[in-house]
């Protein structure tokens, strides 16, 4: 069951002074259904110590920034903890929250397959929704281009095509890889068919390869296409993020549905009811 729509979700964020913290921190300040009661940065920030809100620039919230999140957790009696750090202090925050009881939304990206595996284990103790992309519309999006994949059949070739912001660190996107992901699972195809890059005399393209394309540059907070480019047609599938709030808005909701679930790993599809 969820959270009780009476009581507002006591909420930690990390990482606050970050983009996505920020606003994190804004839209949990103007949700009536949250209340922050906790907010870190890493080990020798000079934000440590001093209100959130002026650390974000946000106003007076009367709550310091700490740089640790068991103090964080305590102090709050927290109930969920929002993560958009990184992959490697996502991992660190799954145990925290374990030891402690509490749920975890996780919108970092980059997670090495022992990384993953370090939350997905820490997911026996507690509920973690886990998603590279916290947006209600992409993950739409990728249920419908999965299923595009399995109607069209075979004889469509399907590259998937991101472009992020220059500061972006991973490649390919996490989204884009999901998105490549689920297309193979609808059509019956595996991880090794997947092509995250191409160069020099690389031969003619194999029928069942599924391609991801990457591009950085600019603000581009995050466009993702997918292309199924047949014989004399071509469809395209294409979803574009102008504001970091339609991350923050699928991590809020993430955030009050996973409250009150049982343990387990859970994503943004479970939490749209997509399954």
């Amino acid at each position: 069951m969820s959270a009780p729509t009476d009581a507002p979700v006591r909420t930690v964020i990390t990482g606050v002074t970050g983009r996505m913290g920020q606003t994190l921190v804004r839209m949990v300040r103007d949700d009536p259904e949250m209340v922050l009661v906790g907010a870190t940065e890493r080990k020798g920030s000079p934000h440590v110590g001093i209100d959130v809100g002026l650390a974000t620039r946000l106003g007076i919230f009367e709550l310091p920034v700490r740089d640790s999140l068991a103090k964080a957790l305590d102090e709050g009696r927290a109930q969920v903890v929002i993560d958009f750090t990184s992959a490697e202090a996502s991992v660190e925050h799954a145990r925290i929250c374990a030891e402690r009881g509490v749920a975890l939304v996780v919108g970092s990206t980059g997670f090495s397959a022992e990384a993953r595996a370090e939350v997905m284990l820490q997911s026996r103790k507690i509920p973690i929704v886990m998603s590279p992309n916290m947006s209600v519309g992409v993950n739409l999006v990728i249920k419908v281009a999965a299923e595009l994949a399995r109607v069209l059949g075979e004889g469509f070739d399907i590259e998937v095509v991101e472009t992020h912001h220059r500061m972006k660190k991973d490649a390919p996107s996490g989204t884009a890889l999901r998105m490549a992901e689920e297309i193979a699972r609808a059509v019956g195809r595996s991880h090794s068919d997947i092509r995250t890059e191409r160069s020099g005399q690389i031969g003619e393209r194999p029928a069942r390869e599924i391609g991801i394309q990457t591009v950085r540059g600019g603000d581009v907070v995050g466009e993702h296409t997918v292309l199924f480019l047949g014989d004399g047609e071509r469809v395209e599938l294409t979803h574009r993020a102008t504001s970091r709030d339609q991350f923050g808005r699928g991590a809020l909701r993430a955030a009050k549905w996973v409250v009150g679930r049982v343990p387990g790993h859970y994503d943004m599809a479970d939490v749209l009811g997509l399954r």
